[in-house]
């Protein structure tokens, strides 16, 4: 393929850096957007071949590339963009600087890693599989040569849906007539020689192949004969680690082998459990004395022939390194106040080097005099590693303190480099994520800000990582309760999303479905349903109609459907997320038993409270072995087991239930928490239904008198309180003082409907 190539007009091939059994991968430059990306062009499909089986091959790849396109994780290659051009069929992808885990291994002689460098390597990879695995997609092909890691630290897994692509095709090999596929022998599960259905358990398996590979320098089972390793999988137990590496520390030894088991349910159940498994093993003392914590910064790099430069998921330019080895050959899940929270993914960090400038001598300096030399590469190194270490404090949940890591980079940073040079507003993009996810939205609103007026004057206003920047104003303007501006600003994200993305990429539906979301806050409840409608029909053509995002946009339209009275239909788009959920995520997953939850809630609405309270019975028992008995979540299924109680006129037990949540909720909540004066509500009306009006009227009164001090007198919740204590008066029969209550809520609703109009 000549260097002169233009694919679809837009894409310009100028340097092949990597070929193997499926294709090559071109450095190439995007003339559309000017970035330079990686091009991986597949072999051409046989235009004398089977038709049919040609286009099913066809369609396969556009499936494929659409799944790997819709991920958005620090630890999984991005996809910008795929499609065919005259048989040919093509992944633009990032382009990263860096080194694969087999080149490393290579350039280090075989010589395993050190201990917190394995773990860093397993706790970044294991933090991209959770996510990969919770959208439902198993990699199938986890091996050294398909895990980057790019020049500051941070680890990358390439080549989401090619192994299963490359298999169609035909490019893997076959190791016996009865069809076998070999994949990559060194790293395939029991499951996969077998032929059996696979799930995300194998991946962790190919990981502990992988891991076994970086702590001694050699695969679990290196047999010459490509049977021999096969049968090593299948039938023989893995010599431990530390026949092979004495210093090994022995629970990271544990997770390894555990990893390794042959019956995929004696492996960790999840890549996130493996999280954990992995930080109490980075606690656990080496036999040398120490601890396997990271490594203090090291400017020479991460292992002999590596180098630091580049921070996070870095999309700079520069070469995307590639195994000459022949290669063979599923977003906010999440909630929906944390729906969104996570689906634009902080953009990469550009090279750590100062923005060109003019030259200037310094003062009282001879004419002529070169320039002092810029920021010290050690120095820019070690704000790197810093950065990273916030990216790492937040994958374990750590905010607070990755917040303040990000601010103190941000700061040295901006003194070093400006306050406008990419890597500057990285590190305040970071910043106000750690901010949103404090719950910190006014600050979050002011970096983003900042952020977003940076980008734009250095990358223009349509570019992608301004419009993430911009996207995410708008996300923590709709916390806000800014509703109008948080429209405005996606209105505009989302014209330009369509214009350089075009209507149907990943990124442009993530911000329609957002805007769907920011409509019904606004009221604007038919908008919101047909705008979230039109998303989950396009979600299902590009994504599939189980891929995790397409379920939440769905679950986006039952919302919609019972804030407009249209129970029936919102309780069975409800139940349809939940069953897909179950099968894909797991039973007993959060967005399955929120699913539930909402489930429920229909479910009462029309009047079937038995099938209700059954509901929330098992919700309860899940919510309570997956989280405990405190978590709010579990308190919240409780509450609708309460209230359904009550529907049935089983009031005695439902006020009990009402008191259990409220002092729950009053000890982990506080007495101020709208859940607990909600729960409190739920007390009175238990009370009144029981005709003890007298001990009601004390309920009612607390919870108003609350909401008037947090809210406000004027606030719709404070005077439905007033209301409700009028109405309790009124059956004590002290008739005067509850038609003077009823007046002064009137005249309140009154003055609140004409300052609004």
């Amino acid at each position: 393929m000549a260097d002169t190539t233009l694919i679809q007009g837009r894409y310009r091939l100028l340097e092949l850096i990597g070929r193997g059994g499926m294709g090559e991968v071109w450095r190439a430059v995007d003339e559309s957007l000017h970035r330079r990306v990686a091009v991986k062009c597949l072999k051409p499909l046989d235009p004398g071949g089977d038709r049919a089986f040609t286009q099913v091959l066809r369609e396969r790849f556009r499936r494929e590339a659409r799944v790997a396109a819709a991920l958005q994780h620090r630890g999984v290659t991005v996809v910008h963009d795929f499609g065919e051009q005259d048989g040919l069929l093509y992944l633009v992808m990032e382009l990263l600087d860096g080194d694969n885990l087999s080149q490393l291994l290579e350039r280090n002689a075989n010589r395993p890693l050190d201990v917190p460098d394995v773990l860093e390597v397993a706790e970044q990879i294991s933090a991209a599989l959770a996510y990969t695995h919770d959208q439902g997609i198993v990699h199938r092909d986890l091996k050294p040569a398909n895990v980057m890691r790019t020049r500051d630290g941070t680890v990358k897994i390439c080549d989401f849906g090619i192994a299963r692509l490359g298999h169609d095709i035909g490019f893997t090999s076959k190791l016996t007539s009865t069809g076998v596929a070999m994949g990559t022998p060194h790293y395939m599960s029991p499951e996969q020689i077998a032929g059996r259905a696979v799930d995300h358990r194998s991946d962790l398996y190919s990981l502990g192949c992988v891991l076994y590979e970086i702590v001694t320098g050699t695969p679990p089972f290196d047999r010459g004969d490509p049977w021999a390793v096969l049968l090593g999988h299948r039938d023989t137990p893995p010599e431990p680690p530390r026949t092979h590496r004495p210093d090994l520390p022995e629970p990271l030894e544990r997770v390894i082998l555990q990893l390794l088991a042959k019956d995929p349910a004696a492996r960790p159940d999840s890549a996130a459990d493996l999280g954990r498994d992995l930080a109490e093993a980075r606690e656990a003392p080496s036999p040398g004395g120490g601890l396997a914590r990271p490594a203090r910064p090291r400017p020479t790099g991460w292992t002999r022939g590596g180098s630091r430069g580049e921070s996070a998921a870095s999309r700079s330019s520069g070469a995307w390194p590639v195994s000459t080895a022949t290669p063979p050959g599923q977003p906010p899940g999440g909630t929906d106040a944390d729906r969104w929270t996570t689906e634009v993914p902080g953009p990469g960090e550009p090279p750590l080097v100062p923005l060109p400038r003019k030259p200037t001598a310094p003062p009282g300096s001879a004419p002529g005099a070169e320039e002092p030399a810029g920021p010290s590469p050690n120095l820019l190194a070690t704000l790197a590693s810093r950065h990273n270490t916030g990216l790492h404090l937040g994958r374990l949940g750590r905010w607070e303190e990755a917040c303040e890591v990000h601010r103190s980079v941000a700061a040295e940073r901006e003194a070093l480099l400006g306050e406008n040079h990419p890597a500057t507003l990285a590190s305040r993009y970071e910043v106000g994520f750690t901010l949103s996810r404090l719950g910190r939205h006014a600050e979050a609103l002011e970096e983003y800000r900042r952020v977003a007026t940076g980008r734009s004057a250095l990358l223009g206003p349509d570019h992608s990582d301004t419009l993430a920047a911009r996207q995410e104003s708008a996300y923590v303007l709709g916390q806000l309760g800014r509703h109008e501006e948080a429209h405005l600003v996606y209105t505009g994200v989302l014209a330009a999303r369509e214009n350089t993305m075009g209507a149907d990429h990943p990124d442009t539906l993530r911000c329609r479905h957002n805007l769907a979301f920011n409509l019904s806050r606004l009221g604007r409840l038919e908008d919101s349903y047909r705008m979230a409608r039109e998303v989950a029909v396009a979600r299902t053509r590009v994504l599939g109609a189980e891929h995790q995002d397409t379920l939440v946009t769905r679950y986006e339209v039952a919302y919609a459907l019972g804030r407009l009275g249209r129970w029936a239909e919102a309780l069975e788009t409800y139940a349809a997320v939940a069953e897909s959920r179950a099968r894909t995520l797991g039973p007993e997953h959060p967005d399955t038993l929120a699913a539930r939850y909402e489930t429920g809630i229909s479910l009462g609405r029309l009047g079937r409270s038995a099938e209700a309270l059954e509901l929330y019975a098992d919700l309860v028992a899940a919510r309570t072995r997956a989280q405990g008995p405190a978590d709010p979540e579990t308190l919240r299924a409780r509450h609708g087991l309460g209230v359904n109680l009550g529907r049935l006129g089983r009031w005695e037990e439902a006020l009990a239930e009402a008191r259990e949540v409220c002092a729950i909720r009053e000890r982990t909540l506080g007495p101020d928490h709208p859940d607990t004066l909600v729960s409190r509500r739920e007390v009175a009306v238990g009370l009144g239904w029981l005709s003890r009006w007298a001990e009601a009227l004390d309920e009612y009164r607390l919870v108003a008198a609350v909401r008037e001090r947090v809210l406000g007198p004027d606030h719709p919740h404070a005077l439905t309180s007033r209301n409700d204590e009028a109405h309790c008066l009124e059956q004590l029969g002290r008739s005067a003082e509850a038609v003077e209550l009823y007046r002064q809520v009137a005249t309140r609703r009154q003055q609140r409907a004409s300052s609004a109009g």
